[in-house]
Formats: structure tokens, sequence, C-alpha cells
């Protein structure tokens, strides 16, 4: 294993951030090349932990001679976000000066032009020059994994059309509870990659991306971060590479995928009607009918008539829900992956800010 370090200059004088980058060197020239990275937002930890012991089993398989592949991990992506602390609370999904999300606004270019992202960054902000280099790393890579997690969340992950099924061996190693098939609309991350990979050509997109993948994984929620949890997690992003021909591993075999993979349009995204104390009836992981009593939302508390009921608007699987109790008019409650499409509107992308 061999450790660079990218120095990210301040915006402010005497301020320097240092980002650790992994490099693993393979011994088959052919194999895919890997990109992983995790805690783009700086407080989702559950991807950090797995590439900790992810890079435990490299380490060995590369003594080994069992590493094929050129492997990059980043185990921690934004040490800007890290560093941001509000009242004593890390503010690591928004750039405090920007109040940009820190995975959104990445650059949509051409593959062909990706020597230009690291052109002239003197040019950019902190925050601009960390996500150029990010994806630059990224775009030398055939498989790109962004480990990140939810509130209170199933395993899950966002995976583009472009990929899908070829990507099913993912869900399948890292046993997924859900898939959401996104329609590269963002500039998150995984989009962005993947958009760069489509319009190779300018003005060409491509509909399908045999042989390689840009992927969001959701590790469960942001507590959820233990020792054995982080260590299956491991084996089984391990497992994915073994299956992609990244690491010899002749023990390996994959099941089929079975769980729900549902297009973004059938996600019934729950938001409160109004503010208030939300008392939640129903679970992550659990089936709902429509009709279902989701959670009661106590809006006047100590008067008459002082709640609303939530109910489900179609049937479907419970992915996520808020861990907060006080909610905001319209904050989001929960996320129910649906066979039918939502009856409401959603502006193309993803879900969330």
């Amino acid at each position: 294993m061999n450790i660079t370090e990218i120095v990210l200059e301040g915006d402010t004088t005497g301020i320097a951030w240092r980002l650790p980058v992994l490099h693993f060197k393979g011994s088959k020239p052919d194999a895919p090349k890997i990109y992983i990275q995790a805690a783009l937002h700086a407080g989702e930890l559950p991807g950090t932990a797995l590439v900790h012991f992810l890079c435990e089993r490299l380490r060995q398989a590369e003594a080994d001679g069992a590493l094929l592949s050129d492997i990059t991990v980043v185990p921690h992506a934004n040490p800007i976000g890290a560093a941001q602390s509000h009242f004593g609370e890390m503010q690591g999904r928004f750039d405090l000066s920007s109040r940009t999300n820190f995975n959104r606004d990445f650059p949509l270019i051409s593959l062909r032009d990706r020597h230009l992202l690291t052109a002239n960054l003197e040019r950019y902000s902190a925050v601009d020059r960390l996500k150029r280099q990010l994806i630059h790393m990224a775009l030398g890579a055939d498989l790109v994994i962004d480990l990140h997690c939810d509130d209170e969340s199933l395993q899950y992950a966002y995976i583009d059309d472009a990929f899908w099924p070829e990507a099913a061996d993912l869900a399948a190693a890292l046993n997924m509870d859900a898939v959401l098939l996104s329609d590269g609309e963002s500039s998150a991350f995984e989009e962005a990659v993947s958009f760069a990979w489509k319009y190779e050509v300018p003005g060409e997109k491509k509909a399908q991306l045999p042989g390689k993948l840009s992927v969001t994984v959701e590790l469960r929620g942001t507590r959820d971060v233990y020792p054995e949890m982080a260590k299956n997690d491991a084996e089984g992003l391990w497992r994915f590479l073994a299956a992609r021909g990244a690491v010899r591993d002749d023990g390996v075999t994959l099941s089929a995928f079975t769980g729900p993979a549902v297009p973004l349009d059938n996600v019934e995204m729950i938001r409160a009607p109004q503010a208030g104390t939300v008392l939640f009836h129903r679970n992550i992981g659990e089936r709902v009918e429509e009709g279902d009593l989701l959670a009661t939302i106590i809006t006047a508390p100590g008067m008459p008539n002082g709640t609303i009921d939530v109910h489900a608007p179609q049937a479907g699987l419970i992915v996520t829900r808020v861990s907060d109790r006080l909610v905001r008019r319209r904050g989001d409650l929960m996320k129910i992956g649906c066979d039918m499409p939502s009856g409401a509107a959603r502006k193309p992308g993803t879900l969330e800010d």
C-alpha cells in the first residue's frame, strides 16, 4: 500500500487540510480499476469504518499476490466538512461558506476533458478544489463506489439505470434491502462520474455502460457504526471485488439479488403536513399498505384536535425514516419504495438536498 496526500490550501490565511489517499497496486493490467471513497458527507461514518477493515484485506491480498486490480481508497473524503462545527455539532453535509451540499455541484464534463479538472486549481475555492480532485481520481477507474449512509435506514443504493441489472452483483454482495434506480440527472458525485462516461463523445449519450459502475451506497443509518457491522460490510464489498475480478478469492460465490429495484418515480417521500412532535407507528423495513397509519404529529400539544395523522399513499417498503422527532412543515419523514409511480411531482435528479 502506498499513501499519498492531497493538501487543500484554505481560503483564509493559515488554513490547510490534508486528504490521505491509499493506493493498492494490482498485478493484472487488464483488471478493472477501482475507486472507493467514504464520508463525502463528513459525518457519515459507516463507510469509513468499512474501508478500515477492507484495507486490512487488501494489504493481505497485496502481500499474497491476490490483488489483481489497482485500487484507490479515500477513507474520509471531506476534511473540510469534518472541521466544521457549530455549537459542538459537526456540520459535514453542507459547506458553511457557500451553503452548498458537499455532494452536489460536481463538474459535469466529458471523460475526454478529465485533465481539465486539475488545471489551474488555484482559481477555485477549497471546496471546489476538493470536488475536482476527487472526481479526477474517480474518472481514472472503471468501478466507482461512494459510501454514504442515511438517517434511520435500511441498506440500499442509488444506481443509475445505465448500470442495471449488471450492478445487481453489488446489491447481492452487500445484502442490500433495496435498490433505487436513479435517472442520472443531478450533479451528485456518482452521477457526475456516470455523466462523464455517458458523454465520452460530447453530444452523444450512451444508454448503457457495460463493465462500468458508479454508485452511491447507503450503509444504513448514521448511528450504525459498530465493529461487527463494519467487518460484515467490508466482507460484502470484498465479495463484490472478487466477483468483478479485482481480487482473487475462489471461495466467493454470490447469490441473486432478490430485493426490490425501484425507480425514483416510484418512491414516496412522506413529508410532514405541519410542524410538531412526530410519533411513528411504523418502522424501517416494514411493508405497508395503502392507507396504513404511518405517523401522528402533535401540532398543538394538550389541545383538542391537536394532532394530524399521516397515512401511506400506496403500498411499499419503508426504506428510511427521519431520526428527529421535532419536525418542520414539509420536513421529510419517510422514504417508501413502491410498486407504482408516486402521484407527487418530482424534479429530475436526487430525492433530497
